[in-house]
């Protein structure tokens, strides 16, 4: 769930992008007045809306720039206002009025993905457990194991989690995304199919009875080493 500031200059009871009411973010709306930046609240995601007055939102946004008003900064416009962006409007993306909840909900994912500092790729050590994320490859007691992209991933999730316990709701959503719809067995699957490529080790990836699994830590604490070599 994401923070939204929607800065508008419509009726409160006009919404800026209609489809937006059906997802499940934190929205808050201020009037798109240069005044109001000086006590807007930060967000993940700023909407302006360019519907009605295009020349007055590219001065907004540029302002929103300059003032250091932090978020990733979207503009809503109208099929004929499209014409009009280019890159001096200093947006991060760009939303029709008619856009639907799949189509608005990739864009400010992707948009808060792009503000995100990009993290090094870490090495972790752990209980024989090599996980290499630069090669997407995993060795247990220096065997090379053989893993599918998911159940790599899986395994790097709880390993860099160690004794974490998670739902299997949480790993759908860690994992798979949050917009997956897939439900919670796919993970029993892939914690089931894990195990059977662990072997002996099978149990560093533990269940917890009636809430979910969890990484074993045997010898040693999880460590990450970064960058990997």
């Amino acid at each position: 769930m994401a923070q939204l500031l929607v800065l508008t200059s419509s009726p409160a009871a006009e919404p800026v992008l209609p489809a937006l009411e059906l997802l499940g973010h934190r929205v808050r709306t201020i009037p798109a007045q240069p005044a109001e930046l000086v006590t807007a609240p930060d967000a993940d995601v700023v909407l302006v809306d360019a519907r009605s007055d295009l020349v007055a939102a590219k001065s907004l946004c540029t302002l929103i720039r300059t003032t250091g008003l932090r978020g990733a900064l979207l503009l809503v416009v109208t099929e004929g206002g499209m014409s009009a962006v280019n890159g001096d409007w200093r947006i991060d993306d760009v939303l029709l009025r008619e856009a639907g909840p799949a189509e608005i909900e990739a864009r400010i994912r992707l948009a808060i993905a792009r503000e995100q500092p990009t993290a090094e790729p870490v090495r972790v050590q752990t209980s024989g457990l090599t996980i290499d994320e630069q090669s997407y490859s995993a060795k247990l007691h220096g065997s090379a194991l053989d893993l599918t992209y998911k159940e790599f991933q899986l395994l790097h999730f709880l390993a860099t989690h160690p004794s974490r316990v998670f739902t299997r709701e949480q790993l759908l959503s860690e994992v798979w995304g949050y917009d997956y719809f897939g439900g919670t067995r796919t993970v029993d699957v892939h914690v089931r199919r894990l195990r059977a490529k662990l072997g002996d080790q099978e149990h560093i990836i533990g269940t917890v009875r009636n809430v979910g699994y969890r990484f074993n830590v045997d010898e040693e604490e999880a460590r990450p080493v970064s960058p990997a070599r």
